[in-house]
């Protein structure tokens, strides 16, 4: 009986030290930067995008390098609205995006099932007309071979078909009528969040942002 005791001991004091050691390495990793790359020819914007807890990448609907909406069609959308010009696009758990619109609703085994990476994963595309600059939405500019970049990384994102061509999600979970979903790579988990999606996102074209992070504000205090 005593050496179930410390054995059981033993495993809550490993989980303490880890969920210390986890949420000191989330506050004090991020705070170490990595530098923008120096270039002139900074010419296309994107935006970096906020709910308070979750970041997007929002990029021109259509450019030079890409139309989007040939790939991410706006008939996936409730409202099928075709004059959007620009598009968001977030990573995250499949499960987590499609059962938990508001935090209110957040199930403890979602939860679980998204930190242990016990799920699949999803992108999430929303269109929008414009966006106004403010502390959740900040504008970063690129030039072209960054964004070359990006669009790689973002497209790298998706599951594809045999055909080449996005999978999308059949779900009635949409956010609003101007959004989708989509089969995600890669899974969920306390290491790889949604934030860190977008940090990487970030230093593959060149930008500022942390050395890792699992939060949104750390990639706002970058800007």
């Amino acid at each position: 009986m005593k050496k179930s005791y410390k054995v059981l001991l033993h495993i809550l004091l490993g989980l303490v030290a880890f969920v210390v050691l986890y949420l000191l390495a989330a506050f004090l990793i991020p705070k170490i930067g990595v530098p923008a790359e120096k270039v002139t020819d900074k010419t296309i914007d994107i935006y970096i995008l906020t709910n308070g807890v979750h970041t997007d990448l929002v990029v021109p609907l259509r450019s030079a390098q890409l139309d989007w909406s040939k790939q991410v069609k706006f008939e996936n959308t409730k409202g099928k609205d075709t004059t959007a010009k620009w598009i968001a696009f977030g990573w995250g758990d499949k499960v987590f995006y499609l059962s938990t619109p508001t935090w209110a609703q957040l199930r403890f085994s979602v939860a679980f099932k998204a930190a242990f990476a016990l799920s699949t994963s999803a992108m999430h595309a929303t269109f929008y007309k414009g966006l106004k600059e403010n502390a959740s939405c900040k504008r970063v500019k690129l030039s072209t071979e960054q964004y070359t970049r990006l669009v790689a990384y973002i497209q790298n994102s998706f599951q594809t078909n045999a055909a080449g061509n996005v999978i999308k999600i059949n779900t009635n979970a949409n956010y609003d009528d101007s959004d989708a979903f989509y089969e995600a790579t890669r899974r969920y988990n306390l290491f790889y969040t949604c934030n860190t999606w977008a940090n990487n996102a970030l230093k593959a074209c060149g930008q500022r942002a942390c050395l890792w992070t699992p939060r949104d504000q750390p990639i706002f205090d970058k800007y």
